[in-house]
């Protein structure tokens, strides 16, 4: 599955096997086929999108910033 409304050609479907909570920001740990990926975004976020330990989430990855979206 790919998410065709937003302009990111290299979309990974994967897995969260980690979450690292910080104050601000907090690092997510997602495997996918392709390989572990790594994205650092608010705390706040987390929260919004509802991500947990073994959410499946799409990352998005395009230039150095990697998006995630909660499927």
């Amino acid at each position: 599955m790919s998410i065709q409304s937003i302009n990111a050609r290299n979309q990974f479907r994967g897995k969260i096997v980690e979450i690292i909570s910080g104050p601000v920001v907090s690092e997510v740990d997602i495997e996918t086929p392709a390989g572990p990926i790594t994205s650092v975004i608010t705390s706040r976020s987390i929260e919004q999108l509802g991500l947990t330990v073994g959410s499946e989430v799409i990352a998005f990855v395009k230039s150095t910033d990697v998006a995630v979206a909660k499927l």
